[in-house]
């Protein structure tokens, strides 16, 4: 993002805000990844498509979450770690500590997932060989990149996943009679643990967080730009539920009572099936499909994860309590509008971000140091931490949005509603309960 997207005004009209959308599509797309991709097939291939409503619940309550994060960035003028620091440090020190974690193991996870594909389509080189090549390619695209580039790069990629995987669901004929009935929630024997994954997993986690800097990026202020920010997500998180509702129809179509242990090794599992009943071609469809979204995910990451950690750098040199509030909306100047202020009030721009030391910094920490994970299994400490970590982000985005978004420091207009507060209370309780649950799992 070398320089940062100023449009004079909202967009008006649905053609005229269609062609804005852009940030919406890049966290829906850095959240889905081989990881959603698996537990969607192994449901599917489990209970075929009586769990999709569950993937439908999911994208709502995930659109919900991320319509806040949009929400709090233009109705304060600040961004979400300046609201973290004005919970308290326990917010910001608990996001740190988070996401050192985090990026150090999910940068092997996605290079690896990454690597798979590659190795299917390409052969020649060991998976963890195209893991590297692909982190390290990854590395240099997003540190030489320019947001509306970028952008545009990731759309594309959106829409060839999106291409080829529905592709493949109409390929396999689904019953639509099912479809239909898949939509009516029950609880086939022994499948919450495989609803709550479906609800809880699909969309995103930490990448949820960055949808406000992207926002920041392309000139989104103030909370005329409501309405175009909830179009953006929409749009994402519509295409998300699709794409995950055609990966259920393709995994109970394919692989109907297999019993999948191979993580994301099953998806070349599938693979295989498909080029086995229709030939080859339709297994380098899908193949081309799951690299188009371990790709979208890793650039996605790298990139946005990388400016929140930026942000972070930058908000814990900042007082941290209410008292050290001041600004649109607060008790120190509560007759300005929250809206009247932009993110580089609070000290942030994209164009110093993603050229400042921090940014590049956590680049290769993404990059560099995983790289040794991929010789060796996942030292158990290591991953039970970032596992429980892992859980714990999103009950804490959605209880922290709460507590935010039913704030004086947002705008009027942008406070939270009866509606947001059910959707990011259902979210929250629900990300509690897979929680506790991941946490038990994980100890017994």
């Amino acid at each position: 993002m070398s320089t940062e997207t100023t449009v004079a005004s909202p967009p008006r009209g649905f053609g005229a805000k269609i062609k804005q959308v852009g940030p919406g599509l890049l966290a829906a797309a850095a959240g889905v990844g081989s990881g959603d991709l698996v537990a969607t097939m192994v449901a599917g291939a489990r209970y075929g498509t009586a769990l999709l409503w569950a993937a439908v619940l999911g994208a709502v309550l995930k659109l919900a979450l991320a319509e806040g994060v949009g929400r709090w960035h233009l109705a304060s003028g600040a961004t979400l770690l300046d609201g973290w620091r004005r919970l308290g440090r326990w917010a910001t020190v608990f996001f740190g500590v988070y996401i050192v974690i985090w990026g150090f193991v999910y940068g092997a996870t996605a290079m690896s997932a990454v690597g798979l594909p590659l190795n299917a389509l390409f052969g020649g080189l060991d998976v963890r060989y195209w893991a590297m090549i692909a982190g390290v390619v990854g590395l240099a695209l997003v540190w030489v990149q320019r947001y509306h580039v970028f952008e545009k790069f990731i759309t594309v990629l959106v829409l060839i996943k999106f291409v080829s995987v529905v592709s493949v669901a109409v390929l396999v004929a689904p019953d639509l009679s099912g479809l239909a009935s898949g939509l009516v929630p029950r609880l086939p024997d022994g499948s919450v643990i495989y609803v709550l994954g479906l609800i809880g997993g699909v969309g995103g986690t930490i990448t949820m967080a960055a949808y406000g800097y992207w926002m920041i990026a392309k000139g989104w202020k103030g909370t005329g730009w409501l309405s175009m920010m909830r179009l953006d997500n929409a749009v994402g998180y519509v295409m998300t539920a699709i794409f995950v509702i055609a990966m259920l129809v393709v995994g109970s179509a394919m692989l109907l009572g297999q019993d999948l242990t191979k993580g994301d090794e099953g998806l070349l599992v599938l693979g295989e099936a498909l080029g086995t009943r229709y030939g080859d071609w339709a297994r380098i469809l899908f193949l081309c499909g799951f690299l188009a979204v371990t790709t979208t995910s890793l650039l996605g990451v790298w990139n946005g994860v990388s400016l929140l950690f930026t942000d972070w750098t930058r908000a814990i040199r900042l007082p941290h309590g209410r008292a050290a509030e001041v600004g649109p909306g607060t008790d120190a100047d509560p007759e300005r509008p929250a809206a009247e202020a932009t993110a580089s009030e609070t000290g942030y721009t994209a164009t110093a971000a993603e050229r400042s030391t921090p940014f590049r910094a956590y680049l290769l920490w993404l990059t560099i140091p995983p790289m040794g994970l991929l010789f060796f299994d996942s030292p158990f400490a290591l991953t039970l931490v970032y596992g429980v970590l892992g859980a714990a982000f999103m009950p804490f985005l959605g209880i922290t949005l709460i507590m935010l978004l039913n704030s004086k420091r947002v705008a009027r207009d942008g406070r939270s509603g009866w509606l947001s507060n059910v959707l990011l209370g259902a979210a929250s309780a629900l990300f509690v309960v897979l929680l506790v649950t991941d946490i038990v799992n994980r100890l017994t």
